[in-house]
């Protein structure tokens, strides 16, 4: 009987549990009436199996440790005797460890100590010290009150007798501190919505120039091109290949003062009269022979720049100490060069630990925006002089699949040009 009664404990405590609130409460008071089954092993006088009834009283310390006291009454006798009636109680006090004590199943664990007494009808009363450990279950029907089943072993000490008991009880709780329940949130999660007005693959909340026609080549910001920088986008610019630096018409074309078909910056003669033949230089021949053609010559120009690139730790938008000086020269470049404004670039690897496309984005922003406010504060440049755009995984420069290649995609980086007069 022993063995199939710890057989069905044992697989009670192993029954998947699903998750309840807190049930075994810290500081709460418990009281527990209970009715079982009580076997006598050894030779211990030859008493038979009966029936025990008691009560359990104890304190939860925590919700994994408590104590309890015990008392129960045993009524049996003794085999093929006359007279044999037996009075038995026990008495004594255990330990309890719950495991789980946060579901609605708890089991638990129980040693004790306590003592034994004997009183056999026309007999001298007996008192045995015992020991005992067992196991148990609580199910909780409510926060106060759950079902209770209990086996222990009880060894009576100074004799090699083995008992065992077996009881079933309701568990009454009171006072305790509850456990708050974390209130989940079942707002769905916005939808971000990326809107591009004009088409041109760049969302309006980073398209500097919205209103692009659709089907012209943008940059980075949804500006249409201009690749000879004068101001006129490549799709309206019909001299798209105008030198640097100089001035020109709503076509994009160099100015041409006097209309003689040589534009002024080499237009040795830029007063040549309408209509009169010019040379490649704009000169007409009597302009030769009237007067020393003087030259000018435009000043020579070029093109300085300076990079920055900055690594950031996995999930991380905050600066580096190593690289404060590779940012102070950016702040002195742009503190020599007044003309010149600044787009700080943010990006990521492509690593994705909340399966939200738009986390990755919002972090290259950050790391853009570290680097922008750094320049602001640090080196009061004009806040605005300088852009900041996030992009997120979209451009790397290394291969996401190595720990170095995530780690240079990690990155925040700007050029930043200025052309210089000789």
């Amino acid at each position: 009987m022993k063995k199939i009664v710890m057989l069905i404990v044992l697989v009670m405590l192993t029954v998947v549990v699903t998750a309840a609130r807190a049930e075994v409460r810290a500081g709460s008071f418990s009281v527990t009436p209970f009715i079982g089954g009580y076997v006598f092993e050894g030779n211990e006088y030859d008493l038979k199996t009966t029936y025990t009834v008691g009560l359990r009283a104890g304190y939860n310390i925590t919700q994994n440790l408590g104590m309890e006291g015990y008392f129960n009454y045993i009524p049996t006798e003794v085999k093929d005797a006359v007279d044999a009636d037996v009075k038995i109680y026990g008495y004594g006090i255990e330990g309890l460890y719950h495991f789980m004590p946060e579901k609605r199943f708890v089991p638990f664990l129980a040693v004790g100590f306590g003592g034994i007494r004997y009183n056999p009808s026309g007999h001298d009363e007996m008192n045995k010290y015992s020991v005992d450990y067992g196991a148990g279950l609580k199910f909780f029907l409510t926060d106060d009150i759950a079902l209770r089943a209990d086996v222990r072993h009880i060894l009576p000490l100074n004799d090699q007798y083995n008992d065992l008991l077996v009881s079933f009880g309701i568990n009454f709780a009171f006072g305790g501190k509850k456990v708050a329940l974390a209130k989940v949130d079942e707002t769905p999660a916005p939808v971000e919505v990326i809107v591009d007005s004009d088409k041109d693959g760049v969302p309006d909340n980073f398209d500097k120039c919205p209103n692009t026609p659709f089907g012209v080549s943008v940059d980075k910001d949804g500006c249409p091109l201009d690749s000879d920088h004068d101001g006129v986008p490549d799709y309206l610019d019909k001299c798209s290949d105008t030198p640097a630096g100089l001035a020109v018409d709503k076509d994009g074309c160099s100015l041409d003062s006097d209309h003689d078909g040589v534009p002024d910056f080499l237009d040795k003669c830029p007063n040549t009269p309408a209509g009169a033949a010019v040379d490649k230089d704009g000169c007409s021949s009597e302009q030769k022979q009237e007067a020393k053609v003087v030259v000018t010559e435009p000043p020579l120009q070029e093109k300085v720049s300076i990079a920055l690139n900055v690594e950031f730790d996995t999930a991380k938008a905050v600066i580096k100490k190593k690289y404060h000086d590779e940012i102070k020269k950016v702040a002195d470049f742009m503190k020599a060069h007044p003309e010149t404004n600044a787009v700080i670039e943010g990006h990521t690897d492509n690593v994705d630990r909340h399966n939200d496309p738009s986390r990755n984005i919002k972090l290259s922003q950050a790391r853009a925006d570290s680097i922008r406010q750094y320049l602001i504060d640090k080196f009061e440049i004009n806040a605005s002089r300088i852009t900041a755009v996030g992009y997120g995984p979209s451009k790397p420069i290394a291969s996401n699949d190595t720990e170095e290649g995530r780690k240079k995609n990690r990155r925040v980086q700007a050029v930043i040009e200025a052309v210089k007069t000789k």
